[in-house]
């Protein structure tokens, strides 16, 4: 089968919420952004985890799937978030900007709406923070339909933790992936391109 799909968000993943008292982990450090389309008099302020960057590295250098940005940080996640860790690119969904008020305005996480038709039948690890029990409901029926999927939700005031990384390969190693020549994983994503809303960098 092919590479399995990669989706990685960044809000509550990489970069957690601020706890109630407005502390974040010790474990990151502050940097000030400018993401698209913003005042450059008004940056904004993001907490990464220095540690991520060589941890989500060595992840795919070492597992057999295709990373793809899945988050409302869009071009920039590639552009300022994954140059901060010291990622290597690979592409990212070009989500829209829906008129929302909440993640779920039909009660499951709205970027599905967009990620179901764009995956078709491929097998993907999608980690975000935001998923409710629809989204887990809907894994577990896509994944009986033959099309595995693997949902895994991190704290979102904690952030991606190792053994989240470690339940994704054992996953990626219970499907049928077949070892190919070596190719960059932004290669192995574009290849696997159905629709124009994924870009790469």
């Amino acid at each position: 089968m092919p590479l399995p799909y990669l989706l990685l968000d960044i809000d509550g993943v990489l970069i957690p919420f601020p706890a109630p008292d407005g502390n974040t982990p010790p474990t990151h450090v502050r940097h000030t952004v400018l993401p698209t389309g913003r005042d450059p008099d008004n940056p904004v302020p993001i907490w990464l985890n220095p540690g991520h960057g060589p941890l989500l590295a060595g992840f795919l250098a070492g597992t057999l799937v295709a990373p793809v940005w899945c988050t409302s940080w869009r071009k920039d996640a590639t552009t300022i978030v994954g140059p901060l860790l010291g990622l290597p690119e690979f592409p990212y969904l070009d989500l829209p900007r829906p008129q929302i008020t909440t993640s779920h305005p039909n009660g499951y996480l709205w970027k599905r709406d967009h990620v179901e038709p764009w995956l078709g039948g491929s097998a993907v690890a999608w980690i975000d923070d935001d998923f409710t029990d629809q989204d887990h409901t809907w894994a577990a029926e896509r994944t009986a339909r033959g099309h595995p999927t693997l949902l895994v939700q991190p704290d979102p005031y904690v952030g991606l933790r190792e053994a989240q990384l470690a339940s994704v390969r054992k996953w990626i190693a219970l499907q049928d992936v077949a070892p190919e020549p070596p190719l960059s994983h932004r290669t192995r994503a574009l290849d696997g391109l159905k629709s124009p809303s994924l870009k790469s960098p």
